[in-house]
């Protein structure tokens, strides 16, 4: 991925995405908090990237929240991946539920201009993101969230098949442990730039 992205960047035309910043990934009554799974990288990002949002928005551009969904049965209980409810067996009825407290953005990061819920890692599987880059013009996405090596790097890839370029933001990014993020960052240098929150920023202030 060219280093020129970000100096190319046009803010009209450029949206942060936020993967799963979520209540219930990292709220202390959400359903991670209360099963002990969160971690302080994880649980500083919100108040990072909350400047970046807000000077996007600003310079014109838009922010995107994917939010990851445990669609209740009829009886309640969610349908879930039997491999995620092996790695999680915490998660039950009303954790990450459409419309529930646990499945909204953080109030740091409210309000997203848009909503995408999601089934699986990847923010482009089975919804409608693409789509909405398409119908907005977005251009470039500024990706942030969790995990790293989760749902960051599954929707960077899934970008960069839809040559739809991407500037992950490496310390608006985290993961359960430090070595898995910079082991996630490193491969994902190779689809797409990596860069700074503060070299976002510079590149959205106006230039003489």
């Amino acid at each position: 991925m060219s280093q020129k992205t970000l100096a190319a960047l046009r803010p009209e035309r450029t949206a942060l995405l936020i993967v799963d910043l979520q209540n219930d990934f990292l709220d202390a009554e959400g359903a991670y908090g209360r099963a002990g799974q969160s971690s302080e990288a994880i649980l500083a990002l919100p108040e990072r990237v909350a400047p970046l949002a807000k000077a996007l928005r600003a310079a014109g551009g838009s922010v995107i929240s994917t939010q990851f969904t445990l669609v209740p049965g009829p009886d309640g209980a969610p349908l879930i991946s039997p491999h995620l409810k092996l790695l999680r067996p915490f998660l039950g009825t009303g954790d990450f539920a459409p419309g529930a407290w646990g499945h909204a953005l953080v109030d740091t990061l409210q309000p997203a201009d848009y909503t995408v819920e999601k089934v699986a890692y990847s923010a482009f599987y089975m919804t409608r993101l693409e789509w909405l880059i398409r119908k907005t013009g977005i251009e470039t996405l500024l990706v942030c969230g969790i995990v790293t090596n989760g749902g960051v790097a599954a929707t960077v890839r899934d970008a960069h098949v839809r040559d739809i370029p991407c500037v992950v933001l490496e310390d608006g990014c985290a993961a359960f442990s430090a070595e898995r993020h910079d082991a996630a960052i490193s491969d994902l240098s190779s689809v797409g730039q990596i860069a700074q929150i503060a070299d976002a920023l510079a590149a959205l202030r106006p230039t003489d």
